[in-house]
């Protein structure tokens, strides 16, 4: 596949970087495993531009976050796996299997639920035809991946099991499942057995995160706005200390909660 002159040119010059004699020492260096943070990078940046409504910045992140599949598959090709054609014509294919619908000789419009059904069944069949890596053979979680962030995965695994019938109906039962959870984290800390803590710890939020999906709230968003939350607040605190000559350390926790809660009002009025 002949790819537009502007990705060509991307392509050269990440050929050029990691050229052995000529090239870039750090890009040279670099390996799929040692790129693959960069590349979680960027796709988190990618979220955050969109979650900003700032256009010029998502053109920026989503920039970056090509450059990442360029270098990946870069470093395919000097192993003679694949090249970035074969990237653009691997995915290219995928879009035109899983879309019968539109480039299928029975084409006809579908509701987006029919759609997501359709694409879920060509997945699994996919995945039926491929070599089985486990010796159970295909699974219904089949198809999340151990690098997605751990609440992403675990939205994931719920959801194919839930495809399966392994679900409850009713979000108020998942809340009841979460203070359920956190009576086991009570009983754990008293214990005070680090590695019980911290297995009710992951129970608790695995079922978090299914509350979220029963109520179509992505979690990951929704822990990003809470961190966001906390550094607004917090650097009102700093900010309000600084005009009196004063930093955290210099007072306590009481005073600090003051101003948290000043920080508060002032978000909601």
């Amino acid at each position: 596949m002949k790819p537009s002159a502007d990705i060509g040119r991307l392509i050269e010059i990440m050929a050029a970087l990691r050229a052995p004699q000529t090239g870039c020492a750090w890009d040279l260096a670099q390996t799929f495993e040692t790129i693959v943070p960069y590349t979680i990078e960027e796709a988190y940046e990618v979220a955050d531009a969109v979650s900003r409504g700032d256009l010029d910045d998502l053109r920026d992140e989503l920039g970056d976050l090509l450059l990442q599949v360029v270098f990946h598959a870069r470093m395919a090709q000097e192993r003679g796996a694949f090249d970035f054609g074969g990237v653009v014509e691997a995915i290219t294919a995928k879009m035109i299997r899983r879309h019968p619908h539109v480039f299928g000789p029975a084409s006809s419009p579908r509701s987006a639920a029919e759609v997501a059904g359709q694409w879920e069944r060509i997945k699994t069949e996919e995945r039926a035809a491929q070599p089985q890596a486990s010796a159970v053979g295909p699974s219904a979680l089949d198809g999340a991946p151990l690098a997605l962030p751990g609440l992403t995965r675990a939205v994931k695994l719920q959801s194919k099991a839930s495809k399966v019938g392994f679900d409850w109906n009713d979000p108020q039962a998942v809340l009841a499942k979460i203070r359920e959870e956190t009576d086991e984290i009570e009983d754990a800390l008293e214990t005070g057995v680090s590695s019980a803590i911290e297995d009710e710890i992951g129970d608790l939020l695995f079922a978090v995160a299914n509350l979220a999906r029963h109520v179509k709230c992505d979690p990951e968003a929704a822990v990003r706005r809470a961190n966001a939350k906390f550094e607004r607040r917090f650097h009102y605190i700093e900010a309000r200390l600084a005009d009196r000559g004063q930093k955290p350390d210099d007072v306590g926790l009481e005073a600090m909660d003051v101003l948290w809660d000043e920080a508060k009002t002032r978000e909601k009025a």
